[in-house]
């Protein structure tokens, strides 16, 4: 397994090293001899996507060298499940309209969709991502903010932000001046790190669904409190504190949904939270965070990250985390998402189609301020033989420092190396073994067993999880209309309009076919048919000519044997249809 060290002497373009470097020092000069803190937050508010992960990847991987390096460090993931629920999210399954009248309710407090084995709308979402990181290698720490905040742990902090929410006031009011960004811009208050999206358009969307005045805090004729109850009565935090004693902490609150009005004691109350541009900077102090990313929008002026500096430092006399801000994470082609209704595919979608290595590396290979597309069409083939090939200089020692960094980030961790295809095959090549086949197992092992005589796959075990992330993504992401099927019968009809040539090129093919049964064998016939025709040698260097011949021949190839002009590539084509088939189809 290549070392990372390997990628020290590249710390140009070794971001997760220089990034370690800089943790490790300012968490020295912080809180010398403790434990290094990096952070993430995520909001099961539903399905937690590819975007989102990199909230999380970005973190672990800095946090993961940390611990290569021989330092204890702790990677907190705060479960933002005592936020809102904001709104209903579409297309997802078990959920209507209904759910609407839940809006306001922590998501703890929520209903899991219909038919769901968990108990709450936030443990639903939370269950495919934490499944997804355990399958990643993702080592971390969980915390709850329902149960933080309902045990009473923010208690001191929540009595110390009443104290000081004049102050509080006067640091967000230097930005409630600035004119907010119109629909499709850049945001500005009201965001979370974690709800960044990979789909802008629908993040603004999103991010405009009356969060600003969460995020700020309720400002009624009584004055300004950085603090939400959540309603006693029907659990929705559309409250406004009517007055509030430092001395007594007694509070007064009215609920806008139903009317309730309550006297409490908050040194003793824990049914609600810190809006969000107090809280956020409120956990870091608490916390002691070192280390923490946020999406590129918090470069805007009156973002959570910005106006949280502020605050961190004048409020809970605290220090802002070092980290990146974090581009968009795109999606190439989504042609039947399987989990990410009314939204973008979710990790859990991507480790179906892929193995956690490569999903892992694309996060590696990436500075955090670059964005990137994960592939479900066509282009997830081209990113797996660049992998493979990745694999093959990091065999024979070609590989660049950063590279091999990158490389050993993707395929394990500090705690040793995540599980891996033993005999890798081409993804393309399963790809469309699983696409003739339809899954059946005999035939796909017949035909694997066949690429290389004198290596023969003995079983199919030897190439998952790999082959089964390439039957996958045939079955989900592959539109029916692009599937392969064979001909049963021959196309008589255009077998008996072939010329001379066409006839002749067949012949060759077919007289060639036992002495050259095998993927290279086979690659080697296909395209020495057409040498031969020209009476060019069997390594004679393509031309135009011979590059037209070519395609003509293919192309009548894929016509008699799939009743299209294109499909899989022919050498594995005729491996999977068999010899015999093929003679049949091909008229012999």
């Amino acid at each position: 397994m290549p070392t990372v060290a390997q990628s020290q002497s590249s710390t140009e373009t070794d971001w997760v090293s220089r990034f370690a470097d800089d943790v490790i020092a300012e968490s020295e000069r912080r809180a010398p001899g403790k434990p290094v803190v990096v952070a993430s937050g995520l909001s099961p508010s539903g399905p937690i996507h590819l975007g989102n992960l990199r909230e999380v990847m970005t973190p672990h991987l800095v946090a993961d060298e940390i611990r290569r390096r021989g330092h204890t460090v702790r990677h907190l993931i705060s479960w933002d499940d005592y936020d809102r629920y904001r709104k209903v999210p579409s297309g997802v399954p078990g959920v209507d309209e209904s759910w609407a009248e839940h809006i306001g309710k922590p998501l703890t407090s929520v209903p899991a969709p219909a038919g769901s084995a968990y108990p709450n709308w936030s443990e639903h979402f939370k269950a495919a991502m934490t499944d997804a990181l355990d399958e990643m290698g993702v080592e971390y720490d969980g915390i709850s903010q329902t149960e933080q905040y309902l045990a009473g742990t923010y208690r001191e902090q929540v009595l110390h932000a009443m104290r000081h929410r004049a102050d509080i006031d006067a640091v967000l009011d230097r930005y409630r001046t600035k004119k907010e960004p119109a629909a499709g811009g850049a945001p500005g208050k009201g965001r979370k790190p974690q709800q960044k999206k990979a789909d802008e358009a629908e993040l603004e969307a999103e991010a405009g669904s009356g969060a600003a005045s969460e995020d700020d805090g309720s400002g009624g004729s009584a004055g300004y409190f950085p603090y939400k109850p959540y309603c006693g009565n029907c659990e929705k935090d559309l409250t406004t504190v009517t007055s509030y004693d430092d001395e007594s902490t007694e509070l007064n609150y009215t609920c806008a949904a139903c009317g309730f009005a309550e006297t409490v004691r908050l040194k003793e109350f824990n049914r609600g939270k810190l809006v969000w541009k107090v809280d956020w900077p409120m956990r870091w102090a608490f916390e002691g965070v070192i280390f923490e990313p946020s999406g590129v929008d918090h470069s805007s002026p009156g973002s959570s990250f910005v106006v949280g500096g502020q605050i961190v430092r004048e409020i809970f006399d605290g220090v802002q985390p070092i980290g990146p801000m974090y581009a968009f994470v795109g999606i190439s082609g989504m042609a039947k998402m399987s989990s990410s209704k009314g939204g973008v595919p979710t990790p859990a979608d991507a480790l179906k189609i892929m193995e956690a290595p490569l999903l892992r590396w694309l996060y590696a290979r990436r500075r955090p301020n670059q964005s990137f597309k994960i592939a479900f069409d066509q282009e997830i083939q081209r990113l797996y033989d660049e992998w493979d090939s990745l694999e093959r200089k990091v065999a024979d020692g070609s590989v660049l420092p950063a590279d091999a960094a990158a490389y050993a980030r993707a395929i394990g961790t500090a705690a040793g190396e995540l599980p891996r295809t033993p005999r890798p095959l081409p993804y393309r090549t399963l790809a469309s073994v699983a696409d003739i086949t339809a899954g059946a197992e005999d035939q796909t092992l017949r035909i694997l067993s066949e690429l290389d005589p004198s290596s023969p796959l003995t079983s199919l075990d030897e190439v998952r999880p790999r082959l089964d992330r390439a039957e996958s993504w045939i079955t989900t992401q592959v539109p029916a209309e692009a599937r392969t099927i064979v001909r049963d019968e021959p196309d008589k009809e255009l077998l008996g309009s072939l010329d001379d040539e066409g006839r002749a090129s067949l012949r060759l093919l077919l007289e060639g076919l036992d002495s050259h049964w095998s993927l290279d064998g086979l690659t080697t016939l296909v395209y020495g048919v057409p040498k031969t025709l020209a009476g060019l040698e069997a390594d004679a260097k393509p031309t135009p000519e011979l590059k037209t011949a070519q395609r003509s021949f293919f192309a009548l190839l894929y016509r008699l044997l799939v009743s299209r002009d294109t499909g899989p590539r022919l050498p594995t084509l005729l491996l999977a249809v068999g010899a015999d088939r093929v003679r049949r189809l091909l008229g012999a």
